[in-house]
C-alpha cells in the first residue's frame, strides 16, 4: 500500500490495516528502523493482554494494586 507523507511527516494508515490490527484514534504505535525499511508496531492495550484473568479484576483495580506494589517498594 502507499500513503502520502504530509509537511509534518505524518501518514495515515490505510482502514484495512487499522481494521486488521485493531489500530484506533488515540493509540500509540512503536516506529522501528530495521535493515529492510520502517515498522511500525502496535502497542497492546492493558485490557488486551488480561488473558486467563479477565473478569476477575477491573483495570482500575489492577493500576491500583500496582501502584500500591511501587510504592512499598521504594522503601
Amino acid at each position: 500500500m502507499e500513503v502520502l507523507v504530509t509537511r509534518k511527516g505524518q501518514v495515515t494508515v490505510p482502514i484495512a490495516l487499522r481494521r486488521k490490527y485493531g489500530i484506533e484514534e488515540g493509540m500509540k504505535l512503536i516506529v522501528e528502523d530495521s535493515s529492510s525499511g520502517i515498522i511500525l508496531k502496535v502497542i497492546p492495550r492493558l485490557e488486551d493482554l488480561v488473558g486467563i484473568d479477565a473478569g476477575k479484576i477491573s483495570v482500575e483495580e489492577a493500576f491500583k494494586i500496582l501502584d500500591k506494589m511501587r510504592s512499598e517498594d521504594r522503601y
